[in-house]
């Protein structure tokens, strides 16, 4: 059996890292922690967000099953949330699979996120 590994960041492909890395500012309260013109983290806690630009970037759409990876948020006050996220730029797509559970928001760049009742 192998070692457990540990995770540390959580890396998102971007256009625009500066810009995608103050939506997720906003988004989490996380403060950046370092930066370049490549590459901006946020959090100094046992999991960071990481942004890196990648020349011709083109975010994922929504509904597709070619995305790799989402996260999932959770808050105190669902719908403030959601409201709070949209006015920072996040868009509410028509497809909704989660019902009353979870709602689906794509960030500025295209990438899928759900954020569900604490």
């Amino acid at each position: 059996m192998t070692a457990p590994v540990t995770i540390s960041t959580i890396i998102f492909d971007s256009a625009d890292p500066a810009a995608l890395a103050a939506f997720y500012t906003v988004a989490t309260g996380l403060p950046i922690t370092s930066a370049d013109d490549d590459f901006v983290y946020l959090g100094d806690g046992p999991i960071s967000l990481g942004f890196q630009r990648v020349p011709g970037y083109q975010g994922p759409a929504w509904p597709d099953p070619a995305k790799h990876a989402h996260l999932d948020f959770k808050a105190a006050d669902k719908e403030k949330a959601i409201q709070d996220l949209l006015a920072a730029g996040a868009k509410l797509p028509e497809h909704q699979p989660g019902g009353e559970d979870w709602t689906v928001l794509v960030d500025p760049e295209g990438h899928p996120f759900c954020v569900a009742a604490a």
